[in-house]
């Protein structure tokens, strides 16, 4: 890889990773309704890529539901998720979503997993369940279990566009546009009253949060994540984003003073070890996940 493209990569990373901390404090300090916040989101990828979405690849139905599994429902939980979970826990139970979608391939397209592939399975639930665990209150984070629920809507989205010949990324993130955008501007006035208020005290700070997660995070990180992709392995780009969560966490600490303690640290140890050992061994759904899944 050259010097110019890693670096390019090392700032889509960033991106990826700042949006994480745009979102939490959009949700959290803003008081951001997450619906509302997700559905403005989708409506402006969707009038930017309007005219990517015919032809429309066949069948209908599997392409409606993978988009929306992987736009709305996918940032609708984890935006719902990030009103309590901290950015720093929510970029560490993200990378369930590999593998999910391997064991998902495992039972839908007949993907054969290995040893060294299914301990890399079984390191990333035990870091992430570890993060996840409340030991409090001997329960589950309520918060990180929707971030959990949004990687395994997406890792079904992943399995279902696998099906669905001839899609562009492109042609499909408009598609993720188009398909979220009315369910969850739907859902924010029936479960988020007064949202329009809330919006308008907030201001311009949520103005131009929700331009950087739809331009910059979904239209510009996302088409560069792509162009890499074309350029080198799919394997390789996998291990290097994993800088993702990692920035995540630093910024999370440091900017959101997210809080670090001994399960933060070893269960991010433990399911990045377990992701970099499935991204490092490869599989037939790689290419699939790496070059459609767009980042938080």
């Amino acid at each position: 890889m050259s010097l110019r493209d890693f670096a390019l990569l090392m700032a889509m990373c960033l991106i990826w990773a700042v949006n994480t901390i745009v979102s939490k404090y959009v949700i959290s300090v803003l008081g951001a309704p997450p619906l509302f916040y997700a559905a403005a989101r989708f409506a402006i990828v969707a009038i930017c890529l309007v005219r990517f979405l015919l032809p429309a690849p066949r069948p209908i139905w599997r392409l409606v539901l993978a988009a929306f599994l992987m736009g709305g429902g996918n940032f609708g939980l984890m935006f719902v998720g990030l009103r309590s979970a901290t950015p720093s826990a929510a970029a560490v139970v993200l990378q369930l979503g590999m593998p999910a979608t391997l064991i998902l391939s495992m039972l839908f397209l007949g993907e054969r997993v290995r040893w060294r592939r299914g301990l890399g399975i079984a390191l990333t639930f035990v870091g992430v369940l570890t993060v996840m665990w409340n030991p409090h209150g001997l329960a589950l984070s309520s918060g990180l279990m929707m971030v959990a629920g949004a990687t395994l809507m997406s890792a079904v989205g992943v399995i279902l566009t696998k099906q669905i010949e001839g899609i562009r990324p492109i042609a499909f993130q408009a598609w993720v546009g188009w398909v979220s955008l009315f369910p969850m501007a739907a859902l924010s006035a029936w479960l988020e009253p007064g949202q329009l208020q809330i919006a308008w005290h907030a201001g311009w700070p949520l103005v131009a949060a929700v331009t950087f997660s739809a331009v910059v995070v979904s239209l510009g990180a996302h088409t560069l994540y792509v162009t890499l992709l074309q350029r080198y392995e799919a394997n390789l780009i996998s291990a290097l984003v994993l800088v993702t969560p990692l920035a995540t966490i630093i910024l999370g600490v440091t900017l959101l003073h997210d809080p670090v303690g001994p399960r933060l640290v070893i269960g991010s140890l433990l399911a990045l070890a377990g992701v970099l050992i499935i991204a490092l061994r490869g599989s037939q759904v790689m290419a699939m996940l790496t070059a459609l899944r767009d980042r938080t």
